[in-house]
């Protein structure tokens, strides 16, 4: 039985791996491939590339871009953290209604959201680029709440509080020392996620008349198909490092803080 056992699982990794080969890493490396030919599609080179980052509007929208999925991350962060820790500590009942309130962005249309949201907003929001950032925030709410939930969830949250609080730990030292390590998977997810979901938003962005890098890739992509490819290949690639490069600058500094904590105990 053991061996069958072993069998199947064997199986089903194959069968695994085997599509993701053919959903996902052969389509990419096609793109990637196409993305490298030159001109009129004869030999390979980093021509496609080099028109890429040649192009006007390049450098500002790519700026523009990274910075408002930066603050839409942070502000993210700032909302939702309290949030999750009070409804785990003593909300419990509000969670419900939290929730319902967080998947709204999924059921309202882009176009309603859009265009009711700026009106309801500040006119000193109104006529700027970072009315963007608070609408980045809504339409990631309801991947965050899942990300911080399901992090929370996996800790005895009100133990770990009670404990500190017993030590005599004030609030802050609670929630800096013992809460924030505990679910640092979770606010990772979730700055990557609102991070993620913020850097590449079309429809709103669109809507609303301001230009970021999506919308002039969409425009850029037109004067050139392989320019286009590279742009794609580039947005992704781009897009994992950076999130790759947040990820190992945190785990460094926990790593610090660790040792730094051992230190003094020690």
């Amino acid at each position: 039985m053991a061996i069958v056992e072993y069998l199947r699982r064997r199986v089903l990794s194959i069968i695994v791996i085997a599509l993701s080969l053919m959903i996902f890493i052969f389509p990419l490396s096609g793109a990637t491939i196409f993305s490298f030919r030159g001109n009129g599609g004869k030999g390979y080179s980093f021509a496609n590339y080099e028109w890429l980052i040649h192009q006007d509007g390049f450098w500002p929208n790519l700026f523009i871009s990274l910075k408002l999925a930066l603050l839409a991350g942070l502000l993210n962060l700032i909302l939702m953290v309290p949030t999750m820790v009070y409804l785990h500590l003593k909300g419990e009942k509000w969670k419900p209604l939290v929730d319902f309130l967080c998947i709204l962005p999924l059921i309202i249309p882009v176009v309603s959201l859009a265009i009711g949201a700026q009106i309801a907003m500040p006119g000193v929001l109104q006529n700027t680029e970072y009315e963007l950032v608070f609408f980045f925030v809504i339409i990631s709410l309801p991947y965050t709440f899942r990300a911080l939930d399901t992090s929370l969830s996996s800790v005895a949250l009100k133990t770990l509080v009670e404990a500190a609080r017993s030590l005599g730990s004030s609030w802050f030292t609670t929630i800096a020392r013992v809460i924030l390590p505990s679910i640092r998977s979770g606010i990772t997810g979730a700055l990557f996620l609102c991070f993620a979901l913020s850097i590449g938003e079309y429809t709103i962005t669109s809507l609303l008349h301001w230009d970021t890098f999506p919308t002039w890739t969409v425009v850029a992509a037109q004067q050139n198909i392989l320019g286009a490819i590279a742009i794609s290949i580039f947005s992704f690639v781009g897009a994992i490092l950076l999130m790759a490069g947040f990820a190992l600058l945190a785990q460094r500094k926990n790593s610090k803080n660790e040792v730094t904590y051992i230190e003094e105990e020690v």
